[in-house]
């Protein structure tokens, strides 16, 4: 599962809203036609098709499998949306839409440590899944429990970009012999995420609208004994694995389990959308874009019913797209026809 970095740069610009009581009152349904989506016509049907069917068949039920089955036969794709399913646009309290995005970054390492390569990625060690919480992040990396176990992958020669991969959750280590060892998210030390931005913002070093992840690094980088506290003020710690039944060519593993598709997967909250489900995403602000997308991933700060984190690609250029990204619009839930009319209330009661 990919643990979002712009999810968690919205948590460092300040909480979310509190619970009022609208949300108490459940999400409204509204069933909507596809005239009703600004741009529907103008997307490209077949590459969304294409990444729904990457996690169609891992649907267990069976409203989705008959769709499966159906997006198997080779359908005309925009027909195929049109026929089988109905837009939902579900809310939840505030109507207010909000996108940010994510990426795989890129590391430099070696499965060997050296006077340059001298920062870990471990595996989770037996206790940490058995004890919860576990060590917090201060007592792994200053104490000796993790000391001459094995449980090195690689290392790496920067220990904010390690941080900030820990925070993704996946990505990709490029060695130097030339190979490339890709790592997903292992499991963790069962300690709450403490946001670092927000730390900075509470002693003035930024302003909420100065912090961003560049920002951070940048200033851990100038100020390396501060950054190195500043760093262990997060007690959450997140372990690896290696990933290496994906493809090169092939995005990481999300929340299902599949190869997530750059600008077609989006992360959801999955107490509103269902994972697997076409999405379709008006995002206004910077780089409009009007596009079908498939919910295919989760992440700890991606909540609410109007609410979706952008899979943007791999590498930096990836990352500065997502890393500055957080514009409204609305977005809409394509469910099959069926299911979207149960959600109507009955008119009976």
């Amino acid at each position: 599962m990919i643990r979002t970095l712009a999810a968690i740069a919205l948590v460092m610009a300040g909480p979310l809203p509190g619970k009022g009581s609208a949300e108490e009152a459940g999400p409204t349904y509204d069933i909507m036609e596809f005239s009703d989506l600004d741009g529907w016509e103008n997307d490209d049907h077949a590459s969304a098709l294409q990444t729904f069917r990457e996690t169609c068949r891992d649907l267990d039920d069976p409203d989705w499998r008959a769709l499966c089955r159906a997006a198997g036969d080779n359908p005309d794709p925009r027909a195929f949306f049109e026929l089988f399913f109905r837009p939902v646009r579900i809310t939840h309290g505030s109507d207010e839409a909000l996108f940010t995005g994510y990426f795989e970054p890129e590391l430099d390492g070696s499965t060997r440590p050296s006077p340059r390569f001298r920062w870990p990625l471990y595996r989770m060690p037996r206790e940490a899944e058995e004890t919860r919480p576990w060590l917090t992040r201060r007592d792994i990396l200053t104490g000796d429990a993790m000391t001459g176990r094995g449980l090195e992958i690689a290392w790496v020669d920067d220990p904010v970009e390690l941080f900030f991969l820990q925070v993704q959750g996946s990505g990709r280590i490029r060695l130097q012999d030339g190979r490339t060892i890709r790592v997903g998210y292992g499991g963790a030390n069962g300690h709450e995420y403490r946001s670092i931005g927000l730390e900075l913002i509470r002693r003035g070093t930024f302003s909420e609208h100065e912090v961003s992840a560049d920002r951070i690094k940048k200033w851990v980088r100038e100020n390396p004994l501060q950054g190195e506290e500043l760093l262990l003020h997060n007690p959450s710690y997140v372990f690896f694995r290696e990933v290496s039944e994906v493809p090169a060519d092939k995005g990481p593993l999300g929340a299902m389990n599949r190869s997530i598709t750059p600008m077609r997967s989006i992360a959801v909250d999955p107490a509103y959308t269902p994972l697997g489900a076409p999405v379709w995403i008006e995002k206004d602000g910077r780089d409009v874009m009007r596009r079908l997308m498939v919910a295919q991933d989760t992440g700890s700060a991606i909540k609410g019913a109007q609410r979706a984190d952008i899979f943007a690609g791999t590498g930096a250029e990836a990352g500065q797209w997502a890393g500055s990204l957080k514009d409204p619009g609305r977005m809409f839930v394509l469910l099959p026809i069926q299911r979207a009319y149960a959600l109507l209330p009955d008119p009976t009661l």
